[in-house]
């Protein structure tokens, strides 16, 4: 008698699995379990037992789904070749998709753009953005959210006049709230999500004032992803570049004390860096030495660099494809 031919894996599941693990925990918790679910789907696809070639749309759509809920924990762990990886194997399956189940292409799309910002690399997410902003008639909301890519994009390459108006578009599209055809995964693009990002560009740009008076605005907001405590740990870093030490104190003491449970990779490495720019500041308090040398403590037991897994920050080897 043959063996019988393992079952696939469920691919829903693991995807509602990640979500909850992310949004509840972060990514630094989330990224273990993605990695182990992504080897259990292609070891699936490699022994036939989850085929692709000639899916059903739906479970393209699955598939794809799984891969940027994947993609995206690897990005918040600063696991950037995975994540790059699996972005890409995630757009190529949703252009199989008829065109109207294809609007998860955009999210892959966000994410790429995002990712080569954060990596430093303004002119391939400007490319990105662009091509999809050009390319179809978006939704306001995710029009909205590719604007802001585009600032970040121009902010990054210094051209303010253009990021400014890049972010006024962005505010215009989202003044009236959802519309009707807004994707379901546009849900966290609100007003907390505009402002975090709309701070971010005014920290490019050196506007410091400008920048915490919207970070500040964006943590005060309640609930939302676990990512989101990126802008409390940016807000530090503005306000550390900026020589605001009273303040800066205050930002870090309390970030001390979550950040233990502070899931966001990329929100731990920002805070390493207002620590660094403490310690490159002038007539820094003797109170807030200290505080950064305990949380510079803390942090290299969270993190500890080196890590297998931890910090895998590279750029990807190749360009997107950009939507079509």
């Amino acid at each position: 008698m043959e063996p019988r031919p393992p079952s696939p894996p469920d691919v829903r599941a693991m995807t509602a699995e990640l979500l909850a693990l992310d949004r509840t925990l972060g990514a630094r918790h989330a990224a273990p379990v993605a990695l182990r679910s992504v080897r259990a789907v292609e070891a699936a696809e490699a022994v036939g037992a989850l085929g692709t070639a000639a899916a059903d749309p739906a479970d393209l759509a699955d598939l794809a789904e799984f891969f940027e809920v994947a993609a995206w924990i690897l990005f918040d762990a600063e696991r950037h070749g995975p994540s790059y990886r699996l972005n890409r194997r995630a757009l190529a399956l949703t252009r199989r998709l008829p065109g109207e189940e294809r609007s998860i292409e955009l999210l892959v799309l966000s994410v790429l753009s995002m990712q080569q910002a954060h990596l430093m690399r303004p002119r391939a997410s400007l490319r990105t953005s662009a091509a999809v902003l050009a390319g179809r008639d978006l939704p306001p909301r995710v029009a909205a959210l590719f604007h802001v890519r585009q600032a970040r994009a121009y902010a990054q390459l210094g051209d303010g006049a253009r990021a400014l108006r890049s972010l006024d578009t962005a505010r215009e599209m989202s003044a009236d709230g959802p519309s009707k055809r807004d994707p379901a995964w546009s849900w966290w693009f609100d007003r907390a999500e505009l402002d975090g990002h709309h701070g971010l560009v005014l920290a490019d740009l050196g506007d410091a004032e400008g920048a915490a008076a919207l970070l500040h605005a964006a943590v005060a907001s309640d609930g939302g992803p676990a990512y989101r405590a990126l802008f409390a740990a940016d807000l530090a870093r503005v306000l550390a570049r900026a020589g605001a030490w009273r303040e800066t104190d205050a930002l870090l003491s309390a970030l001390a004390e979550s950040a233990p449970r502070m899931g966001s990779v990329r929100a731990l490495n920002s805070l390493r860096q207002a620590v660094a720019a403490v310690g490159e500041g002038r007539r820094v308090p003797r109170a807030l030495r200290g505080t950064t040398e305990d949380l510079a403590g803390l942090l290299a037991r969270e993190l500890p660099r080196g890590r297998p897994g931890e910090e895998e920050v590279h750029h990807p080897p190749t360009e997107p494809t950009e939507s079509r």
